[in-house]
């Protein structure tokens, strides 16, 4: 079969046509695509530093929560024993590193050592069977929050429900942590009947003896 020539010309322009026009389009869409990379990676670091920035409160706000002067706060940093960033002329920590802080130096009180002690028998039952303990502890708190639908004690049990809804890590974490946060959620813990009456019973014993009858 003989193709005409004309058709043969006309189609090697048409393609051609086709070819310098995807050519004009080419950089215009990747102009496009960068834009629009840009713009999520500039979303993302915006929500990444909002994140961070929700954390930082003031020297006078860190000096409250640790019930110390402002200045105490500021040897702190100095020394280098709690770190803070620069906002304008003014130094920021963060609420998080102030936790830590509070948590390494406070003296915990008796009952929330045994309170600690308890914890800590919890996590060595959660480690051995996840499921069992963590089902035990959702349909506790299910109960709990039923009944306890206002106050502080709903907001408790609240977080439980976040903290249940996340890794064993997490968990595990709350039941053996020193810091103010998990000691009150461990004072609102849903994980009754976890240990029997016997494994509480011989813990808060060992609890006695080691730290004697007035040791705090």
């Amino acid at each position: 079969m003989v193709v005409p020539a004309g058709l043969l010309t006309y189609g090697a322009t048409h393609a051609t046509c086709q070819t310098a026009a995807l050519q004009r389009q080419t950089p215009r869409l990747t102009v496009v695509f960068l834009a629009l990379s840009t713009y999520y990676v500039g979303v993302t670091a915006i929500y990444g530093l909002d994140s961070a920035a929700d954390d930082l409160i003031t020297t006078g706000e860190a000096a409250k929560l640790l019930g110390t002067s402002r200045q105490h706060v500021v040897d702190l940093c100095d020394r280098g024993d709690l770190s803070f960033r620069t906002v304008g002329k003014h130094r920021r920590v963060s609420r998080t590193d102030l936790e830590v802080l509070s948590a390494r130096t406070q003296r915990l009180t008796r009952d929330q050592l045994r309170s600690l002690w308890i914890g800590n028998a919890v996590a060595g039952k959660l480690v051995r069977d996840p499921d069992r303990v963590l089902g035990l502890a959702r349909r506790n708190l299910a109960q709990l929050r039923a009944v306890h639908t206002r106050g502080q004690g709903a907001r408790w049990l609240a977080e439980w429900g976040t903290i249940l809804g996340g890794p064993v890590e997490r968990v595990l974490e709350t039941l053996t942590s020193r810091t103010p946060r998990a000691r009150e959620l461990r004072q609102n813990s849903p994980f009754a009947g976890v240990l029997t009456e016997k494994e509480r019973t011989e813990i808060l014993a060992a609890f006695q003896r080691a730290r004697g009858p007035g040791r705090r």
